[in-house]
């Protein structure tokens, strides 16, 4: 049973949906900005439905509208025109309330800057993303995902006195002490060494293969290999959209 909101605010999504497999449905979607007399198409046209748990890759060069995608996926942002559904609900005319209700309930973000509070420690990074969706046992959750990422021993420690794997493993535990049942993550092993990028990519991986739609976004076309799917953006449009003839590349066979 999805948790009580304010009037008015759309119901939560159950966490518990992930095991299910969450539906994503973006039909004709488009994000237009206007730039003095001119318009700026950073998504055009685009038509993209994911019905199943599953590590998606969103793969496409700077510019290509990779970022705005996933903000309009995320709730962080409204599209032009089209709409998008999620477990059928329509969110093109959510008011900025309930797009921070569905933020909250059904989307955690993993961002390349990590984005880390600097004056928390580890823990308590975690557990703000489980106050935030309201979750039970707040600090023991938090205890419980750091050490599922590795990090159990540094719970204690601000971001400043951890590596860029460590603060990167914060941000991936903060965005499943959520419980929510989507992951988008942008460029989240932009900023690292390979060594720590492939830890990250195999976090990301487990959490799809436990039952999370996973969406991840990256220039990086070997890492795109890992996906169950490919989404290839070029202009803002989807240019290509394949699964792997022979499955998923093993994390292990990567090389950048």
């Amino acid at each position: 049973m999805g948790m009580a909101t304010e009037a008015g605010q759309l119901p939560a999504v159950d966490a518990r949906a992930g095991a299910q497999g969450t539906r994503l449905d973006l039909d004709g979607v488009c994000r237009w900005f206007g730039v003095g007399e001119t318009v700026v198409k950073a998504v055009d046209d685009i038509n993209l439905h994911v019905d199943e748990a599953a590590f998606v890759v969103v793969l496409g060069p700077s510019g290509s509208g990779k970022t705005t995608l996933l903000n309009l996926i995320g709730a962080l942002d409204a599209p032009t025109a089209g709409t998008i559904r999620l477990n059928g609900r329509d969110l093109t005319t959510a008011s900025r309330a309930q797009r921070t209700m569905i933020r909250r309930h059904t989307v955690s973000f993993v961002f390349q800057s990590f984005n880390l509070f600097p004056g928390l420690t580890a823990l308590e990074n975690v557990q703000f993303g489980a106050d935030v969706a309201g979750r039970a046992g707040a600090v023991e959750v938090a205890r419980e995902v750091l050490g599922q990422v590795g990090l159990a021993s540094r719970a204690a420690h601000f971001a400043h006195q951890l590596s860029g794997g460590e603060q990167q493993r914060v941000a991936i535990a903060r965005a499943l002490a959520t419980g929510n049942p989507i992951l988008l993550a942008d460029e989240p092993t932009g900023e690292l060494d390979f060594r720590t990028g492939v830890q990250i990519l195999e976090l990301l991986r487990a959490q799809a293969q436990a039952g999370k739609t996973v969406v991840v976004v990256t220039h990086n076309r070997e890492i795109s290999r890992v996906g169950d799917r490919v989404i290839e953006l070029s202009s803002g449009h989807i240019v290509a959209d394949r699964r792997p003839a022979g499955g998923p590349t093993a994390i292990a066979d990567l090389h950048w």
